[in-house]
């Protein structure tokens, strides 16, 4: 037998074992890095697998590639909308809130380990930054469902603070062993780790929604790999840069995942399962590195170090930058308590070992100590301290299914999914009650795990998702069919042409739009206008009524089929009507 048929074989164990262990950890409580930490510690040299792995190098570079691969995925995944909503807090958690729990993380770790202050500021650097891994794993599969601000900020500042962590254990490790300058030399490595980093994502971003869909490949299947090797791309250059891979990476994600692309939805599920087999494998790795045996000579320095990182370091960091903007005191809990340490600060206490620093080993120990306490305490008592501050909510309703446009050339469409809510215009309304603009399709219609086939006399029920196939530029017209809040407040209609049918009756117009336009409300739109028309209708002719104006946009057989309706005034709001 080859070595190579050996390792495939530990290798598929190793993984199944830790899916396996994914599916215990909801109904253990525990978050699942834990138990592949665990999975790998106990298939170590200390452990019953016996594996003898002690290779710093492959380790910090399965991590890395792992760690990018799973923050790839984060930004696949995060709207923009998330993005701009809490942008500023999260990018403050992610550069002021590492640097203040890193200094008093640090300074505490160095009176309790006995180390030289820099030593023990490595130390805390290495653990300033909240694990995206961990975070993300936590608040997607924990059970738990909390304010989409509150989620976003906790998602984004983990997904965006680790570069923070990186530069500063970079640099305090070049100050230790290279004497480089304590104060302009952090300062132009921070400018070059994150500008670098952030216009590598930006560009590498952009160029390749363009690649993606301007390229025909010979198959659907190399469309999820492109996509793979182009967030890889960008880790790769801003790096050899100097810059900031895992910011790169990140930012590409977003940029990808924010635009349409071809194959969208399979290129996302093959993320998902990428990111999920990442952490099984970094995690192993990472917990084969360490002797458990280790860990019991720093045992209570570690919990110490890790009590005052809990409980101290992160809500000084968080506590003022959170009031700053308006988050609640239970919010600013929550946030604080939600500091899991993961990979990240593993991956990084690998940098000592790897620099040579004397006490290296000790620092990996207690690391490793604090990380497990963080992930199985903090990780642990989410749910129930979520639950008791009050700020779970209802799990959304997802969708019974979903529709996916795959062609390979540039379509001027896309398929916008709604669910309608009590007081959507659309609600309690056959389809045949209202005004789709010219050539929007409702292709699907589920309700609960029912699929109903969208026919005029189909009765539209809140709470039902619609699959509705539009042109882009007449969004904000079917937003205001079927969008959940658009008759909440006064709803503002685009100053732009609506083409409809010239069969549609003033009152489907009303249905959908709230515009009143003649007093015999079955009157069709193709009627209105002949009745106001003096001559045989021609396209080009319009009348102005009170709010809007309608214009004849198609005709055939002397009948007007295409008709166009206008805004007269700038800022006319739809107004709320019974349905």
């Amino acid at each position: 037998m080859f070595l190579v048929d050996q390792l495939i074989l530990l290798a598929a164990i190793l993984l199944l074992v830790g899916i396996i262990s994914s599916k215990l950890s909801a109904r253990l409580g525990m978050p699942v890095l834990v138990l592949f930490l665990g999975t790998g510690m106990l298939a170590g040299e200390a452990g019953i697998g016996g594996i003898d792995f002690n290779n710093p190098g492959l380790a910090h570079a399965l991590g890395t590639l792992a760690l990018a691969m799973i923050l790839f995925d984060g930004g696949l995944q995060t709207p923009l909308a998330s993005i701009r909503l809490v942008w500023k807090p999260a990018s403050l958690l992610a550069t002021l809130g590492v640097l203040i729990t890193s200094m008093v993380t640090g300074v505490a770790a160095a009176y309790i380990l006995k180390l030289p202050l820099l030593d023990g500021l490595l130390l805390g650097a290495i653990v300033g930054s909240t694990d995206a891994a961990a975070v993300f794993s936590l608040l997607r599969n924990a059970g738990i469902h909390i304010n989409q601000r509150l989620k976003s900020t906790l998602e984004i500042e983990s997904a965006s603070n680790d570069p923070m962590a990186i530069f500063l254990t970079i640099g305090l490790l070049e100050v230790l062993v290279n004497d480089m300058p304590l104060g302009v030399g952090l300062l132009k490595l921070f400018i070059l780790q994150i500008g670098v980093g952030g216009a590598v994502g930006l560009l590498v971003g952009w160029a390749a929604v363009q690649l993606i869909n301007r390229i025909h490949l010979v198959t659907s299947g190399l469309y999820p790999v492109l996509v793979a090797a182009c967030g890889l791309f960008a880790f790769g250059v801003a790096a050899n840069l100097g810059g900031s891979g895992f910011l790169a990476i990140f930012i590409a994600g977003v940029m990808i995942g924010n635009r349409p692309i071809a194959f969208q939805r399979s290129t996302f599920l093959f993320h998902d399962g990428l990111a999920w087999m990442s952490q099984i494998v970094m995690f192993v790795v990472l917990g084969l590195l360490i002797n458990p045996v280790s860990l019991l000579d720093v045992w209570l320095e570690g919990l110490m170090i890790a009590a005052i990182l809990i409980l101290v370091a992160r809500p000084l960091a968080v506590t003022p930058i959170l009031k700053l903007f308006g988050f609640t005191n239970r919010e600013t809990g929550l946030v604080a308590w939600v500091g899991l340490r993961g990979s990240v600060p593993i991956i990084l206490a690998i940098f000592p070992l790897i620099f040579g620093l004397e006490g290296a080993e000790l620092i990996f120990n207690v690391v490793f100590f604090v990380v497990l306490i963080s992930a199985t305490i903090q990780g642990t008592t989410l749910p129930y301290l979520a639950r008791k501050l009050k700020l779970t909510e209802a799990p959304p309703v997802v969708p019974a299914a979903s529709l996916e446009i795959t062609s390979l050339e540039d379509v001027d469409a896309d398929i916008v999914e709604y669910r309608l809510g009590d007081f959507t215009r659309a609600a309690n309304r056959r389809l045949s009650q209202l005004a789709l603009p010219d050539g929007t399709v409702v292709a699907m219609i589920t309700r609960g795990k029912d699929v109903i086939p969208p026919r005029g006399s189909t009765q539209l029920q809140p709470g039902d998702h619609l699959f509705v196939v539009l042109r882009p530029q007449v969004l904000p017209f079917v937003d205001c069919i079927f969008a959940e809040g658009a008759t909440v407040d006064h709803y503002q209609l685009p100053n732009q042409i609506l083409h409809l049918k010239g069969n549609t009756n003033v009152d489907e117009v009303f249905n959908s739009y709230g515009i009143t336009l003649d007093r015999d409300m079955h009157c069709t739109l193709d009627a209105l206008l002949r009745e106001r028309l003096t001559d045989e209708p021609r396209i080009g002719d319009s009348i102005a009524l009170e709010n809007v104006t309608l214009s004849v946009q198609g005709v055939l057989d002397g009948r007007i089929t295409t008709v166009g309706l206008a805004i007269s005034q700038p800022e006319l709001t739809v107004e709320q009507h019974p349905a």
